[in-house]
């Protein structure tokens, strides 16, 4: 069975590569990053999968809001994790 091709984008700044068909949730998660910080300052991440509960959102392309783990990485993504 032949390997997925492999998408590469960038989170924080920092270069990622994961299978073509990966979530941005799972990019964030490959790069050792929450997808957000709580108002308290404690980490947040993909919590139900399915876009209800918003705690997965980060910036993609300069578009807030994004829910990361209803969207698929697509080469060149500048992902930020600051919202």
């Amino acid at each position: 069975m032949p390997m997925p091709s492999a998408v590469t984008l960038t989170v924080n700044g920092a270069e990622v590569s994961v299978p073509q068909g990966a979530t941005v949730a799972a990019a964030v998660a490959m790069a050792g990053q929450p997808c957000r910080v709580s108002v308290s300052g404690s980490p947040r991440g993909p919590l139900c999968g399915m876009g209800i509960c918003f705690e997965c959102r980060v910036r993609i392309d300069g578009r807030s809001h994004c829910r990361s783990c209803q969207i698929l990485c697509e080469p060149g993504m500048d992902v930020k994790t600051d919202e």
